[in-house]
């Protein structure tokens, strides 16, 4: 038996992204090529940016192909210390490594304050105390970037990307957002959400892994993160990866096709899970906002209980009983002083699973099953 419950970290490849993927196969042309075989590879990359940004509500521009979240994100950061002279970053010490550990070589490495928005200890930022931060700086003439992750990947806490949006571009400040955990879970609309750069990772939606995207506002002026070619409309040097390109745009657009019935579906077996842990052990306790179906992510639940985490073995234990779930970020998985997002807000501990379209209430109440088992 086997129960994968870490979709968070990534998700099995649907049928449809490989169906994509076998056909680009047979297209071997190079993108940059003018010649038959090359516009035939070209076409691919450039049908599936146009699928993303028709759902996303922005301009194919504004979609530039990446190796995935973490590339976009560095590139995002970068820019803003390179090409707008940020001497301010706002960010949060429970964001992804992706940022946080750019940001400490940002503040090793360039002429730039970084500033940790404090959060209390369900991992809520205290945005009053960021509107002030933004609203001095303004005055004082200090060039800023805000950057926050729509849903943090470990505790499910869901920021207000429309009021964030709406306070940056209020004091003039430029957002990046690692939407990663969000993006093809939920609505994303970019005409909407005045974001300057957002991020993506086909293989958090049923996609391949190494393949993603940056999104990249109408005006903002970058240079390439990887010099070396013309590629993506001059933003990133490298042939693309055509077949990648193919099984993300597939997985993307059956993912946000299918999004309402998805949501409802997850959202039940989430509900189901939190039902059964608080019934089957009481006291357990939910890390962040992952218990609360309104202002969570509805793929993550971070659960931590003193008899079951006491030892720091329990997720050793599911793994050899055959579930597949993570004590925190898979990026961070064997970091020496456990998860700094966990650490971050105070908590002794936590198992994270997290859901997909594929999981089921049935393997809830096997892993409940297996929980009892493991606690006598």
């Amino acid at each position: 038996m086997s129960i994968y419950f870490d979709n968070a970290a990534t998700t099995p490849i649907s049928v449809e992204a490989k169906a994509a993927m076998v056909a680009a196969m047979e297209v071997f042309g190079n993108p940059s090529s003018p010649h038959g075989e090359g516009r035939k590879a070209k076409a691919i990359v450039e049908t599936v940016r146009k699928g993303i940004a028709q759902r996303l509500n922005c301009l194919p521009a504004e979609i530039v192909f990446t190796s995935g979240g973490t590339e976009a994100d560095n590139w995002a950061l970068l820019t803003g210390i390179r090409d707008f002279g940020i001497k301010h970053l706002y960010t949060s010490a429970i964001e992804h490594h992706a940022v946080t550990h750019f940001a400490e070589y940002i503040e090793k490495n360039h002429d730039v304050a970084v500033h940790y928005i404090p959060h209390n200890a369900e991992g809520t930022h205290d945005m009053d105390w960021l509107k002030a931060e933004l609203e001095a700086k303004q005055k004082a003439g200090e060039a800023r970037m805000v950057s926050l992750m729509h849903a943090n990947n470990e505790i499910g806490n869901l920021i207000d990307l429309a009021a964030l949006s709406a306070l940056c571009v209020a004091t003039q400040t430029y957002l990046h957002s690692d939407t990663v955990q969000t993006m093809a879970h939920l609505p994303l609309d970019f005409k909407m959400f005045k974001v300057d750069f957002a991020a993506c990772s086909g293989h958090k939606f049923h996609g391949p892994k190494g393949v993603g995207f940056a999104y990249v506002r109408q005006g903002t002026s970058t240079q390439p993160f990887i010099q070396g070619g013309a590629q993506e409309r001059g933003h990133r040097a490298g042939t693309e990866n055509v077949i990648g390109i193919a099984g993300l745009g597939a997985a993307f657009n059956h993912c946000f096709d299918e999004m309402e019935a998805d949501i409802i579906a997850v959202t039940k077996v989430k509900a189901h899970a939190i039902s059964a842990l608080q019934k089957s052990f009481p006291g357990v306790q939910f890390n962040g906002l992952s218990g609360d179906l309104e202002k969570s992510l509805y793929t993550v639940l971070n659960f931590y209980h003193p008899t079951l985490h006491d030892g720091g073995m329990l997720n050793f234990q599911l793994d050899i009983q055959g579930v597949q779930c993570s004590g925190g970020s898979a990026c961070s998985s064997g970091a020496v002083g456990g998860s700094h997002v966990l650490n971050g807000i105070g908590s002794p501990g936590g198992t994270r699973i997290s859901f997909s379209r594929y999981s089921t209430t049935e393997e809830v109440d096997q892993f409940i099953e297996i929980l009892q088992g493991i606690a006598g």
